[in-house]
């Protein structure tokens, strides 16, 4: 029978816990704040207190009910049968959290509580009743009051799941990182992947060795909570009247056969050539020593303690991940920022081709390690903010090095601007024009181009966007779409018709391109010309030139590469902006499923989003080549493979979570298997493509079927499809879509400086009713 569940988890990291959850067979999994709700068996909530590394507690819901004042949390408390969950003469504790104007004071509303369930005890067993113990109980009882109702709910972990059991009040250190962070920190950085491949650890700043367990823990398949499940009370589940023991002793048997062929595997490499860690307190290695110890990885971490001057790499690539002190409790900050910048040296000199995770006291102490940062998110650290930077390790100054020295290949330096169609370029009449002579028709566009700018600029500064269009179609004699990637423009001229003169067209566009270079401040060969006709099929996505070419563009922290010069889009459509930020909003915990990918950004977005698992499908090897680019330029990977499936059940070590998969998606959709909780369908507007293996398909005359058998399919319940297509005029049949419920959200993902082109921009949100 499945049973709800609420798994906490501090601020900031709730995306990854429900991607954790769902990992472990968890169903219904809905992300709040600071925490996770889920549904499943009593042996799901016994998996996720055993293999979560993220989770706090997991609580199981009795009642909810009012509690405006302290009587009524009384009454909602009694409707609890709690001869079914603790004997008369046993123990039990309550945790209350919430205040309200009656209700002021946590001990409050905990011994409100407290007497609701010994009265019902003393009412059905004459005076006996339970007693109090708040170190031990057999009942550890949980109170959340929210908005006048309080949840009551059964505390299954006792002691908060962070607390793995391989410190002991001997072996502290000051400020230690807390071990459910210290995972974060790995699962962000994508370290089961990196150890899955082959890959090192280090933690130069490693202080009590928290993070180079967790790593080790992760990469040796050790379940976090068996140390606690090995030792006496363990978790509070252990003594609950409720108890399946012979469900938790399955599941603890499994988890020490992994523990140890994981242990064995890794304890088989070299050791320090793994997992390691360093610290120039001698202290805080005797202690990092002991927590190793005290967690069975003796032999499979090495700790030692050495000056991060002295740093050096111990293989050709990895992940190297430090907690960095902040200057908020241990020192000043400058020290902190100095020791920062000292890191930043080290890694240039010594780590090119690994990639680095810090967590860091705010965006400016990331920065000052000196590296580009490609991505980072925010964390919580107890009371503190941190900043959790992510960066890849490339030869050269702090400027350079940008994760993709490999990925990324450099513009050309100087370019003339193309005219992908047949006939003279532009560019020398631009150059030869001055502004000065342009006719009337000219200035006029000359002064919308302006209009445009001021009413745009604010709000590009505001967002920090550096790629947007700038002009569409705006005037009648100037049928151009303007767009700006960066400090390049991208112009594309729409066809003009047959009956027009000529050379009234060329003159024109003289005209245009002189004002574009002059209102822009742009030179000619930075200017990248394209003539647009109608197209079908596959036409847009051919290539028009050869030059190969990729220009790392920025967007909300993202590094994507655009080609303006070698097909008639540029790999990334503007008009998908707010798309992006939606599907990276949505993306946290969900398995993602991009179908007709293109380049690839929607997966992007999705990684960055915190999608524990993806599978990108596309037709054409290039675009799926400029996917996995687009990937590694943010500090992801992917495999390429046929196959879509996404596994479930207790966590394995994969090769990759993530998968790029070429294959004719009509064909894939009707054929391949999975399960995903988020899937973007962009479909061709047309195409008659050959490779596709079928006559044609029409957006409008075909999509009801498309959508229809991808959500029957491959729609996780719970799960979203976001369905996109630019055809202009595009009607969504409803009508034929039983079963689910749709939102168009074409007006809300529309971006300010594409409202011209809202005929054409079409997003709908479908989930099942």
């Amino acid at each position: 029978m499945a049973l709800p569940f609420f798994a906490t988890v501090p601020r900031g990291m709730e995306s990854l816990l429900a991607g954790e959850l769902r990992s472990l067979g968890a169903e219904h999994v809905k992300q709040a704040r600071a925490g996770v709700s889920f549904q499943g068996t009593l042996e799901t909530a016994y998996r996720v207190c055993l293999w979560s590394r993220l989770a706090g507690r997991v609580l199981l819901p009795l009642a909810t009910g009012p509690a405006t004042d302290g009587d009524q949390l009384y009454a909602t408390t009694h409707r609890v049968d709690w001869d079914t969950h603790l004997g008369v003469d046993g123990t039990l504790a309550v945790d209350f959290s919430g205040v309200s104007d009656t209700i002021r004071d946590t001990r409050y509303g905990a011994v409100r509580m407290k007497d609701s369930v010994v009265d019902q005890f003393r009412a059905r067993h004459g005076e006996r009743r339970p007693s109090v113990d708040t170190r031990a109980p057999d009942l550890r009882i949980n109170g959340h009051l929210m908005r006048g109702r309080v949840t009551i709910s059964l505390d299954l972990s006792g002691d908060s799941l962070h607390r793995r059991g391989y410190r002991t009040d001997r072996v502290q250190v000051e400020a230690p990182l807390k071990e459910n962070l210290a995972a974060a920190v790995l699962l962000f950085a994508a370290w089961p992947q990196e150890a899955a491949a082959g890959g090192s650890f280090l933690d130069p700043l490693c202080g009590s060795g928290t993070l180079p367990i967790e790593a080790a823990f992760m990469a040796a398949d050790v379940a976090p909570g068996l140390l606690r499940a090995d030792g006496l009370n363990g978790f509070a589940f252990l003594r609950w009247l409720g108890h399946d023991a012979a469900a938790w002793e399955r599941l603890v048997g499994e988890a020490r056969e992994r523990r140890a062929a994981g242990l064995g595997r890794l304890k088989a490499v070299a050791p320090g050539q793994t997992v390691c860690g360093s610290d120039r307190d001698p202290r805080a290695i005797r202690v990092a020593q002991a927590c190793v110890e005290h967690a069975g990885l003796g032999g499979a971490v090495a700790v030692s303690q050495s000056e991060l001057s002295e740093l050096r790499s111990p293989a050709a690539s990895g992940l190297v991940a430090a907690n960095a002190p902040y200057g908020e409790r241990l020192g000043r900050r400058e020290d902190a920022e100095a020791l920062t910048r000292q890191l930043g040296e080290r890694l240039r000199a010594e780590f090119v081709g690994w990639r680095a995770a810090v967590l860091a006291g705010s965006s400016h102490q990331a920065q000052t390690l000196g590296l580009p940062v490609k991505r980072d998110t925010t964390l919580r650290n107890g009371p503190l903010e941190c900043t959790l930077a992510f960066y890849q390790v490339g030869a050269g100054g702090p400027s350079g090095g940008a994760a993709g020295a490999s990925a990324v290949d450099a513009p050309r330096s100087a370019r003339a601007a193309v005219r992908s169609s047949s006939g003279p370029s532009p560019t020398a009449p631009a150059q030869t024009r001055p502004a000065g002579m342009l006719t009337g028709g000219a200035e006029q566009f000359a002064n919308r181009l302006h209009k445009n700018i001021r009413r745009l600029s604010r709000q590009l500064h505001r967002e920090g966007i550096t790629c947007y269009r700038l002009y569409d179609a705006d005037l009648p004699d100037y049928n151009l779409v303007i767009d700006v990637y960066g400090d390049w423009v991208h112009v594309q001229e729409y066809a003009p018709p047959a009956e027009i003169d000529p050379g009234k067209v060329r003159r024109r566009l003289e005209d245009a391109l002189a004002v574009i270079g002059s209102v822009l401040d742009v030179p000619p060969e930075r200017v990248v010309l394209k003539e647009r006709r109608r197209q079908r099929g596959a036409a847009q996505y051919e290539r028009r030139a050869s030059g190969g070419d990729f220009l790392p563009v920025e967007e909300d922290d993202l590094t994507y590469l655009v080609n303006l010069h070698d097909y008639l889009d540029t790999g990334l459509f503007l008009d998908q902006r707010l798309t992006r930020r939606l599907v990276r909003t949505l993306a946290g915990g969900r398995r993602f499923l991009n179908l007709f990918a293109y380049t690839g950004t929607m997966t992007v977005d999705a990684l960055a989003g915190g999608s524990p698992a993806s599978v990108t499908v596309d037709l054409s090897s290039t675009y799926l080549e400029w996917a996995r680019r687009n990937l590694e330029a943010n500090g992801f990977s992917a495999e390429l493979g046929p196959s879509g499936r996404v596994a479930q059940g207790p966590p394995t070590p994969p090769a990759s979570p993530h998968r790029l998969v070429q294959a004719d998606c009509l064909r894939w959709v009707a054929e391949a298997e999975g399960q995903y909780d988020l899937i973007w369908l962009d479909p061709p507007t047309f195409s008659n493509s050959k490779k596709m293996g079928r006559a044609t398909f029409d957006v409008q005359r075909d999509h009801a079927d498309l959508v229809r058998m991808t959500a029957r399919r491959f729609l996780a319940p719970g799960g979203i499809l976001l369905v996109a297509t630019n055809r202009r005029g595009f009607k969504f049949d409803q009508a034929e879509l039983g079963g689910l419920t749709v939102k168009d959200l074409s007006r809300a993902t529309l971006p300010f400086d594409c409202t011209r082109g809202a005929n054409r921009h079409h997003v709908f949100r479908l989930e099942r009713s």
